[in-house]
């Protein structure tokens, strides 16, 4: 299970002193952790990879605040968080095979008009989650029901 691994490469890094994998360890825990805590419930893989996705996009967008700033130590940092965040996320999808999976949606929920984008967003979320940005998923369900 994802959360036993987190926890041992957790353990690892304190051990390797390896503080930026550490630090993102334990932020991908503890944000885990508060998820549990509010539904009161444990998370499963699914559950722990969408919120490793999370952490991966607020870390892009971060990283493109500080790439403006110009501070290089601070990009360094952040580009080896999204190193280690990479490691627990499935490959992420080839626009082709992201394309493939909306057209099926589109068929599956009979979808016609840019008004059923909700529906199509609905129904390819379950089968690409972790593994696209929902931006690039939006931008190519517009596209195809324009």
């Amino acid at each position: 299970m994802l959360k036993e691994q987190l926890l041992e490469d957790f353990k690892n890094a304190m051990k390797e002193k390896d503080e930026i994998k550490k630090n993102t360890i334990m932020m991908i825990r503890s944000a885990i952790l508060q998820i549990e805590k509010d539904t009161l419930k444990e998370v499963g893989d699914n559950e722990i990879i969408e919120i490793i996705a999370k952490e991966m996009k607020k870390r892009k967008e971060t990283l493109a605040d500080i790439e403006a700033s110009g501070r290089d130590d601070l990009i360094a940092n952040v580009n080896r968080e999204i190193e280690v965040i990479k490691v627990y996320l499935p490959a992420e999808l080839s626009r082709e095979e992201l394309e493939q999976i909306i057209a099926e949606a589109i068929t599956e929920v009979n979808a016609t008009t840019i008004r059923d984008m909700g529906k199509v967003m609905q129904a390819v979320k379950p089968k690409t989650a972790g593994r696209a940005d929902n931006r690039v998923i939006n931008e190519i369900v517009k596209a195809k029901l324009a």
